[in-house]
């Protein structure tokens, strides 16, 4: 079977899937308002497809990582509230004032010359950010001390800043034992006590991720900020699946270029690591470590052909990789492989791929995305 796009190999991605999956975060976390993480090309699903699929359903701020996605998001023409998750380089203040971004601030000097920014090109309006308060991940945030206070409160008075929210982010959220979650909860909960104390108004609060908005609602506050759950995935195996029904919305497929008949005793790849034990049909696809396919495994690796699994063997290369069909009955030239997703009631998911693999799910779909040509459904 042909495809009409200029790879035989494609990541396919519903869109559908993704609506889904918000609509079900935003029924689990029904008081909350929702910043959609989007960076990494939406993990590897498509930053601008995406992005538009969420703005038609009124989704109110799209999470990004770096200035390059905001600039990309502007470009498309979307217009929404877009806040830059991680800190902004200090040489980027302009960006952020020319884009109309929300920043994340972790230090008085990164305020400080935002509203430098704000006052030299005389900023219609205050540049806003979220205080990121630091409770336990140890990446980014002012550490809760009464010097920390100081800090944020200076921040106040700058001119040309408005502080519209708290941000804090969870390390462990995802496990059975939830109580450094919990812990984290509490630390972020009396810092912002003692903000309002000191006369600071806080705005509005924001911490859970995907698995916190599953599994502590206690920290839904006033904003959410789902990412890997969009994209119908869990955050770990640890997550109760039943909370929150999600659909992958990621399938990897690829056309079987190649076929040929070896006898046995036959070596496959690079380094010959893999020598047929029969006379066998090896299937070649054009897709490899390049294209985000893990090169190495625990010699799990498996694809879909015609409802069959079957192998991957040999050393997975940049561009290609190959696969016995030897038991794969009427198997052609240009049948369609699954490397991730369904066909005929045979499933390979993401967490499957990332087991084999030793990572995550989160990897294994980010991977896929980077150079493989993308087909939208709905």
């Amino acid at each position: 079977m042909y495809n009409d796009l200029q790879r035989a190999a494609w990541a396919e991605i519903s869109l559908g899937n993704i609506r889904d999956n918000y609509h079900a975060i935003r029924a689990l976390a029904k008081e909350s308002e929702v910043i959609a993480c989007i960076k990494s090309d939406a993990y590897g699903h498509g930053l601008v497809k995406v992005a538009w699929e969420l703005v038609r359903d009124n989704v109110e701020y799209l999470g990004v990582a770096t200035i390059e996605e905001a600039l990309e998001l502007r470009a498309a023409g979307i217009n929404s509230e877009i806040v830059v998750l991680s800190a902004v380089p200090r040489g980027n203040t302009k960006d952020v004032l020319d884009l109309d971004l929300i920043s994340v601030i972790t230090t008085y000097e990164d305020a400080r010359l935002l509203s430098e920014t704000a006052n030299q090109f005389q900023a219609k309006k205050a540049l806003r950010c979220f205080i990121a308060i630091e409770t336990g991940m140890g990446r980014l945030g002012f550490i809760p001390t009464p010097e920390a206070l100081a800090d944020i409160a200076a921040i106040t008075s700058l001119p040309g800043i408005k502080i519209v929210g708290l941000f804090s982010h969870f390390a462990k959220a995802d496990e059975n034992d939830l109580s450094f979650a919990n812990a984290q909860i509490d630390c972020f909960n009396e810092y912002c006590a003692h903000l309002s104390r000191a006369g600071i108004e806080a705005g509005k609060r924001t911490m859970a991720n995907s698995a916190a908005i599953m599994a502590l609602p206690n920290s839904h506050f006033e904003i959410v900020r789902p990412g890997i759950a969009l994209y119908g995935l869990y955050p770990s195996e640890s997550m109760d699946k039943n909370i929150l029904p999600l659909k992958p919305a990621m399938s990897i497929k690829a056309n079987i270029v190649y076929l040929k008949k070896t006898p046995a005793n036959f070596p496959v790849s690079y380094g010959s690591r893999f020598v047929t034990q029969r006379e066998s049909l090896i299937a070649t696809l054009p897709l490899g470590y390049g294209d985000g396919l893990p090169r190495h495994t625990k010699g799990n690796a498996r694809v879909i052909v015609r409802g069959h699994i079957a192998p991957i063997i040999g050393t997975v290369c940049m561009d290609q990789c190959m696969a016995d069909v030897t038991d794969v009955p009427g198997v052609s030239e240009y049948d369609e492989a699954i490397i991730l997703g369904e066909q005929d009631g045979a499933r390979i998911t993401a967490e499957e791929i990332a087991r084999d693999s030793d990572t995550i799910s989160y990897e294994v779909v980010c991977r896929f995305g980077l150079r493989l040509p993308k087909k939208f459904i709905e």
